[in-house]
Formats: C-alpha cells, structure tokens, sequence
C-alpha cells in the first residue's frame, strides 16, 4: 500500500514538474510579450466630456500626450468615427520623452446626447482611443419674447 502511494506521489510530482516547464517553455513566454506591447502614447486623459453645449455651436478639445518609449514615436492616422468629429494632429515625429497634441473638434448640428471615439494608429501597428461625449440642447428656433419689465422700466426713465 505504501509503495502504491510513494509510485503516485512520485508520478504528481513528476506531472507537476513538465507541466510548468511546458508553460515557461520560451516558444509561450514570447507569444505573451509579443501580445503585450507597453503602451508609448500616455495622455493626461483619454477622455473628456463637454457637458451641455447648445446646437449649432462646434466645440474642440486639446489630448496632451507624451511619447513614454525609448524610440520615436510617429503618429501614422488620426480617425474620428464619424463627419462630425474632426481630429488634428502634428505629422512630425514625437521624441522620447517629447509631447504632442491631438485637436479634436464636433460640430454640435445634432441634438442629443453624443459618445465618439477618436481611433489613433501609430508606429506601423500600435492603436490607442480617445472618447469625447457631451448633451446638445435644442437651441430656441425664435428670438427669446419680449421682456415686458424692460419696456417698462425705459418708460420711466
């Protein structure tokens, strides 16, 4: 009995053992760094909200970003998911360590309220996102009435 259980101790063991040297095999460990590049593009957000604009009035934000890797960094496209989104941005080459800016503008025509993303691809094969959001409100289709207290107070100037 004793020697039944000393065969299947020795043969856990044994399992246990080529089981983590086929996971740390180095074929996996590169497949996983390979997956796993380190994010270079670090802004000071990846998001902003303009909270309630009116309809019929464009607004734009400034994305700050530093190039955080060790070689330059270039952004190759800018793309907004839509016309009334419209992203600018510098085409020079981003030092280490350098910073660079994305304008990113909408054109409030539509009420309601509005997620868009701002897709960025850059050295060749890597991508980051930006979202802006807000509410448009319905801007009044006539002047605002007549403010009879006002009459009344120049009448008696």
């Amino acid at each position: 009995m004793s020697r039944l259980l000393l065969f299947f101790f020795f043969a856990s063991v044994t399992t246990f053992t080529f089981a983590q040297k086929k996971l740390a095999s180095p074929t996996s460990s590169m497949i996983h760094q390979d997956a796993i590049k380190p994010e270079v593009l670090k802004f000071e957000s990846n998001e902003y909200d303009f909270g309630k604009i009116p309809q019929g009035k464009p607004v734009t934000h400034i994305f700050t970003f530093t190039n955080t890797g060790t070689v330059p960094l270039a952004l190759d496209n800018v793309h907004a998911s839509c016309g009334c989104t419209t992203p600018e941005w510098n085409k020079d080459t981003i030092p280490p360590g350098g910073s660079a800016q994305i304008k990113v503008g909408y054109n409030a025509a539509a009420e309601g309220s509005f997620v868009k993303p701002v897709s960025i691809t850059y050295n060749g094969n890597q991508s980051s996102q930006l979202i802006i959001k807000g509410e448009v409100w319905k801007t009044p289709v006539t002047s605002a009435p007549e403010n009879n207290f006002v009459n009344k107070f120049k009448k008696n100037k």
